[in-house]
């Protein structure tokens, strides 16, 4: 019996790497890969020069800022984002499940190599009802399992992992549009702090300016030292004013180098669109309806409330039998001297029948039921809060809108109103206070003008996201 043991052991080599290679393995190796992160460039100072070719990819070069676009921009995300390839990816584990749930249906083998050494006579007396025989014996055989019913269990189970397959590609479309909208928001923020610092610089030159005139003026005792000390106050106010726009376009910049994919800030030279923006549509119920059959979010949650229907039905199917064909055969080359044949096959039809587990069928039938109508509360709960954010947005974007006008008008007369300001100080007929009342509503109108046009922008791409998506 002790040389039996070894090659049984050997006869089953084979067959382990057989059960452990199959379709799995293959599977997984057709699996498209993730996307990879890029290299990341360099980091560049903010005040390298901005000029440089155009391109898709961040330059190596350092103080070579990278020409992006905003369709580059979200091309460049969609290629390195890892929220992108999390995303992907457990969709794609998603569709296994359904595979795993579907092998249920196919028929199950398993092959045995079985070596014994018994004492003579014994019998197996504790641990079942049962009172078997023991024999010394080598032998080896197969077994064949195939379910032949259970009452649509096993098909509705595959039916819910499908639908729960289907949900995990919209939460993947989901998260696609979410990096996208990010974008739009970092590109834009990015630009619009750029604009804010291009009006910073503008007014430090200019208050730098007229403070040196006041400064010459003081020293020829034609202005007094209190406007000497007003143009000073109100030079440091626009310095200020610049150091602040400067911190805001470096952390916006880190902002748009992180929803790219990148861990270091990359300098990039935003092109901005020059096409005119395009008032926001008048129908607010038509974008709601829009929303409600488009938005990925809506869409995951109706698979995933459809899951739910399904598994219920399966749950509840425990009660039902389950009925199963099965086969054996094998061959018994060292036997004891009472087995008369060396070899035995068996083919049988086996029903079970649930009678009792301490209502534990019942209760997970009713647990699918709760999880299924909470789905759907899940799904109408969604809907109300799309319907609130697109109208939201729909509004802010009108307002965004409104506001284009405004702020245009407000900086054509706070520029009136400077120079008149100006005119009236430089004649000796106004005050110090009321030019540099007139410098600071110039520069807040700047400043206002510079934001609303991709406040607007913005909220565009929001009420898009909204919708029917980016």
């Amino acid at each position: 019996m002790k040389s039996v043991l070894p090659l049984c052991l050997a006869l089953a080599m084979p067959a382990f790497t057989l059960a452990q290679g199959g379709p799995t393995t293959g599977a997984l190796s057709s699996l498209p890969a993730a996307p990879m992160p890029q290299q990341t460039a360099m980091p560049v100072p903010p005040s390298a020069p901005m000029a440089g070719p155009q391109g898709n990819a961040p330059q190596n070069n350092l103080g070579t800022p990278t020409v992006l676009s905003l369709k580059d921009a979200q091309a460049l995300a969609l290629k390195n984002n890892p929220q992108i390839s999390v995303a992907r990816l457990t969709a794609l584990a998603s569709q296994q499940v359904t595979q795993e749930v579907r092998s249920n249906l196919w028929p199950t083998a398993t092959a045995d190599l079985t070596a014994v050494d018994a004492n003579t006579g014994a019998r197996i007396t504790a641990g079942a009802l049962n009172n078997p025989i023991i024999y010394e014996r080598a032998a080896g055989g197969a077994v064949v399992s195939q379910l032949l019913t259970d009452f649509g269990r096993t098909t509705n189970l595959i039916a819910s992992a499908n639908l729960a397959a289907k949900a995990e590609n919209q939460n993947a479309a989901a998260s696609k549009e979410q990096i996208l909208l990010a974008v739009d928001q970092g590109f834009y923020h990015a630009l619009q702090t750029l604009a804010v610092l291009t009006v910073a610089q503008q007014t430090v030159k200019e208050r730098q300016t007229v403070a040196d005139q006041i400064d010459a003026l003081f020293k020829s005792k034609l202005k007094s030292g209190l406007d000497l000390s007003f143009a000073n106050v109100n030079l440091a106010q626009a310095k200020l004013l610049l150091l602040d726009a400067q911190n805001n376009e470096n952390a916006s910049l880190a902002m748009l180098s992180a929803v790219l994919g990148f861990s270091n800030l990359q300098s990039f030279q935003l092109v901005e669109d020059a096409t005119a923006s395009a008032p926001p549509p008048a129908n607010v119920d038509d974008l709601i309806s829009t929303a409600f059959a488009m938005r990925p979010e809506i869409l995951a949650l109706e698979f995933q409330s459809e899951s739910a229907k399904k598994f219920h039905i399966a749950e509840r199917d425990l009660l039902l039998p389950d009925i199963r064909a099965l086969a054996a055969v094998g061959d018994t080359p060292i036997r004891n001297p009472l087995i008369s044949s060396n070899w035995y096959g068996a083919v049988g039809v086996d029903v079970e029948i649930p009678v009792f587990n301490g209502f534990l069928y019942t209760a997970r039938a009713r647990e699918a039921l709760l999880r299924a109508q909470a789905a759907d509360e899940r799904l109408r709960d969604l809907r109300d809060r799309i319907s609130r954010d697109v109208r939201t947005s729909w509004l802010n974007a009108n307002t965004a809108y409104d506001r284009l006008a405004v702020t245009q008008q407000l900086v054509e007369q706070a520029n009136l109103a400077l120079n008149l300001a100006q005119s009236r100080y430089n004649l000796g007929l106004g005050s110090i206070v009321e030019l540099s009342q007139a410098q600071l509503q110039q520069t807040q109108a700047e400043i206002s003008n510079a934001e609303a046009g991709y406040d607007y922008r913005l909220s565009l791409a929001v009420l898009q996201y909204q919708t029917s998506g980016i």
